[in-house]
């Protein structure tokens, strides 16, 4: 949804970065880089200078139970963007950076307990390493797309490929393995899908310099 509203408006860039930190890192070296190792059907609205500011967005997995699906949740060190994103609805939060997708409910309690974090998720903590070291103030801006209290349909880090993209051979084949699945990632669907609009509900708020 927020690509809609970003369309046309030659301050915003989007980037997808991938799954993971080794993902997460390249794309941003590559992108603040100038680009030229980015694919560009990953660019959206390329800009030519060095962003004025950086925003890490997506879905990320509830380890506080009391954030509700579709919740936006931020984490920043900027001033700035504290000030905006409270001011759009985000609320703040502790993330933990992880290496997998905490897949059940007994998972995610267990990183709640080790790191008293409220959100997992899987990129931030690369992206936000290399905005440091080149001074660009940056922000994680996630929405919740499971609760602390949900378990994910399908143990996805088993259907992944090397580069954590989703296999989908592997996907087909769990899938006919347990044909009773469909109906919960067809939630799974529909749940990212509201969460998603509520995420591009708050970033529509922030002042892009």
């Amino acid at each position: 949804p927020f690509r809609k509203i970003a369309d046309g408006k030659s301050n915003i860039s989007i980037l997808v970065v991938g799954i993971g930190r080794q993902n997460a890192e390249k794309s941003t070296r590559d992108f603040l880089a100038g680009g030229a190792s980015a694919p560009a059907s990953r660019l959206h609205n390329s800009l030519t200078a060095q962003p004025s500011v950086v925003l890490t967005c997506g879905f990320a997995g509830g380890l506080n139970p009391n954030l509700k699906l579709g919740e936006v949740v931020f984490e920043t060190t900027d001033e700035n963007l504290r000030v905006q994103l409270l001011s759009a609805g985000a609320k703040p939060a502790k993330f933990f950076c992880a290496d997998r997708i905490a897949t059940t409910v007994a998972e995610k309690k267990a990183l709640r307990a080790e790191t008293n974090a409220d959100v997992v998720e899987m990129e931030s903590a690369a992206i936000h390493a290399v905005c440091r070291e080149r001074g660009i103030p940056c922000a994680t801006v996630r929405v919740i797309s499971d609760t602390a209290d949900e378990d994910l349909p399908l143990d996805f880090n088993a259907l992944a490929k090397p580069d954590k993209s989703l296999d989908f051979g592997k996907l087909f084949l769990a899938i006919a393995r347990s044909p009773g699945k469909i109906g919960a990632l067809m939630q799974l669907q529909k749940k990212t899908s509201f969460a998603a609009k509520q995420l591009s509900a708050v970033l529509s708020k922030v002042t892009f310099p």
